[in-house]
């Protein structure tokens, strides 16, 4: 789905690069969700069913997204 770089370099990154990092999940999601939905009315699907089965990978990237809010914010205070 998607990579994400190992513990030790999220260790390592600037703050800035948390930011651009978060910043790329959050736009592959709202893209992964409007082409699902996109694909979802074309294929005459309901919009919860599609939703529903692309909740488990929305749910990674969100934890995801939340972790690296939470290093950068460590980061951040590091400074």
């Amino acid at each position: 789905m998607f990579d994400v770089p190992e513990l030790t370099s999220l260790e390592l990154a600037t703050p800035e690069q948390l930011t651009e990092m978060i910043t790329d999940l959050e736009s592959y999601r709202e893209r992964i969700v409007s082409d699902t939905l996109a694909m979802a009315q074309k294929a005459k699907i309901m919009k919860s069913q599609a939703l529903a089965n692309l909740e488990p990978n929305l749910a990674k990237i969100d934890a995801t997204i939340e972790s690296l809010r939470q290093q950068k914010s460590k980061a951040t205070e590091a400074q």
